[in-house]
């Protein structure tokens, strides 16, 4: 056996094929139990890290999965692949009109897994509760900043009231509990995570910041422009008690802190590194693009095309064989700090979150 380094601890590799049934497993031994859906690339947003001010080529209609085509892939997924963790994502999901068809299908698989939803949070105000009716779990609604200024720069879009209106509707609805994703913008971005983050405690949302990563559509990502979690935990630190949350981290890619401010307040917040503090040892997901792409990994340059194999008439068997092969082929990690790393050609909002 090799010993490969994948960030923290490294493990063996396993030298054999991709097992028929069981756990969906790679050669390294990780287990995929997460499993994130694409239901659209296209985005009522704008964000400066994400895509061009005006928009992007998107998917045709007829390359996207039917409804049909995505609950039979997500039936493979639970029953045969052992997935328990399905999250709804994008470009932005709430564009798409069956999301609680899909949702409500999906809380109807044995065994149920644990659904849940990366917004934007515009539109949320209107259909959390549907959603939630519907048997979405949790929610996570992606937010940089609570400046409304701030905001429009980096969406390109005057949306903050809405986005607000549909954290508060979430709540409301049982969502809970309400995560926040935010990246931050590389001038405003320190400053926005402190007035984020005391918004977040007084409203019982959680917090969770992301380093921003090489995803988007330009390609003009830099290191140096990047906000390091380091940065961002020495400025949290700066304005509030931070103590490390005892909870096991596990395969979770946020780590926890424990956050009490001078006003009483207190809550958890999470510090997602993925540029620099790697956590691939830890990695358990699998991806589903919108137009029925298994990628084994965020920062995957191969896919392997589960809509055409549907289209020929695959079995079920075929399928499941074909999305344990690309799992099996998984990497032992990104490789964002390795000198011949390669951005994938699919920005973000074409991979899903």
């Amino acid at each position: 056996m090799t010993v490969v380094g994948l960030g923290v601890p490294s493990v063996h590799r396993i030298r054999s094929s991709a097992p028929a049934d069981g756990p969906l497993v790679d050669t390294f031994g990780r287990v995929a139990t997460d499993l994130r859906v694409s239901l659209t690339d296209l985005c009522n947003l704008r964000c400066t890290y994400c895509m061009p001010a005006e928009g992007l080529d998107w998917l045709p209609g007829d390359q996207k999965l039917q409804p049909a085509e995505l609950t039979r892939l997500l039936h493979i997924a639970v029953t045969r692949l052992g997935i328990t963790s399905v999250r709804f994502t994008g470009g932005e999901p709430l564009v798409v009109p069956h999301l609680e068809t899909v949702v409500e299908q999906t809380a109807a698989l044995r065994p149920r897994p644990e659904i849940t939803l990366t917004t934007n949070g515009v539109g949320l105000a209107r259909r959390a509760a549907a959603l939630k009716a519907a048997g979405l779990d949790r929610i996570n609604v992606s937010l940089d900043t609570v400046d409304a200024a701030h905001f429009a720069a980096i969406t390109r879009r005057d949306k903050l009231a809405d986005v607000l209106a549909g954290l508060d509707a979430a709540k409301a609805a049982g969502l809970s509990p309400v995560k926040v994703n935010a990246v931050l913008d590389p001038v405003t971005g320190l400053a926005d995570a402190v007035e984020l983050l005391r918004f977040c405690l007084q409203h019982g949302y959680q917090l969770r910041i992301i380093e921003q990563m090489p995803l988007d559509a330009g390609h003009a990502w830099e290191r140096d422009r990047a906000i390091s979690a380091d940065d961002i935990l020495r400025t949290l630190q700066g304005a509030f008690t931070l103590t490390p949350d005892p909870t096991p981290r596990g395969s979770a890619p946020a780590q926890l802190w424990q956050v009490h401010d001078q006003a009483g307040l207190s809550g958890k917040v999470g510090i997602i590194a993925s540029v620099s503090h790697a956590f691939c040892a830890a990695c358990d997901r699998s991806r589903l693009t919108a137009d029925g792409q298994v990628r084994n990994c965020l920062f995957a340059t191969e896919e392997t095309d589960l809509r055409a194999l549907l289209r020929s008439g695959a079995d079920d068997d075929a399928l499941e064989a074909a999305w344990r092969a690309a799992m099996w082929a998984k990497a032992a990690g990104h490789g964002i700090n390795d000198p011949d790393f390669v951005q994938p050609d699919r920005p973000m909002s074409a991979i899903g979150g």
